[in-house]
């Protein structure tokens, strides 16, 4: 699947739930839990977490929850960026400017 197509199919996908017609701050306050999550899930990854309540899973089950935490911050950005009519070629391409003309001219300047 592409981006393209997964940007669409995100914005069907929370639209049919009504996922997508949360107030923007509801969706950040999402997007922060979720990453946060993510951490979680980097530091389970790194250094494991000592928690008598929570089970530890193997490497591979470990890696799997942060693939699924990470798409959970994806979908979270794709809305927010849909709620904008932004596409995500569109931000790819914005960012990757943005960093090669920050990089390389202090490059070119040194």
């Amino acid at each position: 699947m592409n981006v393209n197509e997964f940007q669409d199919w995100v914005k069907s996908h929370y639209k049919e739930r009504g996922w997508s017609d949360l107030d923007i701050f509801i969706r950040i306050g999402f997007l922060v839990e979720e990453t946060g999550e993510v951490a979680r899930a980097i530091r389970a990854l790194e250094i494991g977490r000592d928690r008598p309540d929570e089970q530890t899973g193997t490497a591979i089950q470990q890696k799997q929850e942060l693939v699924e935490e990470l798409g959970d911050v994806l979908g979270n950005i794709i809305i927010i960026a849909n709620k904008y009519d932004i596409a995500l070629e569109d931000i790819f391409q914005s960012h990757r400017d943005k960093l090669e003309k920050r990089y390389n001219s202090k490059r070119n300047h040194q």
